[in-house]
């Protein structure tokens, strides 16, 4: 089955790097460690969002809309990405985030405002009351605007990276790598929707891992499913069934969604000071403290390969600042 991919708006630095982690798989003694370089995609910083745009800005700019509207927490990436990639093609953007604005704008904030972007702020009302309301009065500014979902997790997002799994077998056949496992952080869902699909499609023989970064697996299992299935419908695939294949583990939310305690500060730490490699405090942070506490237990044998997939987040880094360094 070949997926008929629909148009897409080139934004990212492709394909991205696959790179051994020998220091800290030495550190760690455990399974031979990857990391697939997505935060090197080279939109505003990077991220796994830019490639879920290059499809989502298509569909925007056929539509003749020129205003992007989308949502998310106050360090959101996938907001700071949207940003950049209206700025980009020429289209005006307006972000409506959670809560109350902050007194000082740092990390993605800061970049969002460079950006030309528009913030707006929930406050206390419901997200999805203050979104119409937003679309309406954009529309009445005269603007054309296109909503993209929460994390640009729909079907048009997920193809984004249905079609990174592509590009990471051509990679691994390339280097002859046999990669028993992926672990990747899993949200709002599209990114691992779009790999699990993906794996179908292209034959990956190992187990793609989603750590959950807010969500009970239970839930964001049948969420990342359901999104794979309307995913290989809208590539002209009929239906596929990924569910089986799902993998979510929520052991490790630890205080809550954007909280970064011990296990996320030492992760972040470990991995700049043994590889260079900078994570963020909410998802790869959070992510690689899983990974490595899973090594620490024993989930993987010495002769396993793990990929790290690092989906970006830098710049939430200057957002957190002492609390990184304690």
């Amino acid at each position: 089955m070949t997926p008929n991919y629909p148009k897409r708006t080139p934004l990212a630095h492709l394909p991205t790097p696959l790179e051994p982690l020998e220091r800290l798989s030495r550190h760690l003694g455990g399974p031979r460690l990857l990391i697939k370089r997505d935060d090197q995609t080279g939109l505003a910083g990077g991220g796994n969002k830019t490639r879920k745009l290059e499809f989502l800005l298509a569909e925007a700019l056929a539509q003749g809309c020129d205003h992007l509207i989308t949502v998310g927490s106050p360090q959101s990436n996938h907001c700071r990405q949207t940003a950049a990639a209206a700025a980009h093609c020429g289209l005006s953007c307006s972000l409506l985030l959670n809560g109350e604005p902050p007194a000082t704008l740092t990390g993605n904030l800061l970049l969002n405002k460079l950006l030309g972007a528009h913030l707006y702020w929930t406050g206390s009302r419901p997200r999805s009351e203050r979104l119409a309301e937003l679309v309406a009065q954009v529309k009445k500014m005269g603007r054309t605007p296109f909503v993209i979902p929460l994390g640009g997790s729909n079907v048009m997002g997920a193809a984004g990276y249905v079609l990174a799994m592509e590009e990471l077998m051509g990679q691994i056949a390339a280097a002859q790598h046999n990669i028993d496992f992926i672990i990747i952080a899993s949200s709002s869902g599209g990114t691992q929707a779009g790999l699990a699909l993906g794996a179908h499609l292209y034959n990956f023989r190992g187990q793609i891992i989603g750590i959950s970064i807010d969500q009970e697996a239970s839930d964001l299992k049948m969420q990342v499913a359901a999104l794979a299935t309307a995913t290989a419908t809208h590539l002209g695939l009929g239906t596929i069934s990924v569910l089986d294949k799902v993998e979510v583990n929520d052991d490790y939310l630890g205080d809550g969604y954007g909280v970064l305690g011990d296990p996320e500060r030492e992760a972040v730490q470990m991995m700049a000071q043994l590889e260079g490699i900078l994570l963020d405090p909410v998802y790869t942070g959070r992510t690689m403290a899983g990974l490595i506490d899973l090594i620490r237990w024993g989930a993987f044998t010495r002769q396993q390969t793990v990929l790290f997939w690092h989906t970006g987040g830098t710049p939430a880094l200057f957002a957190y600042g002492e609390k990184l360094l304690k």
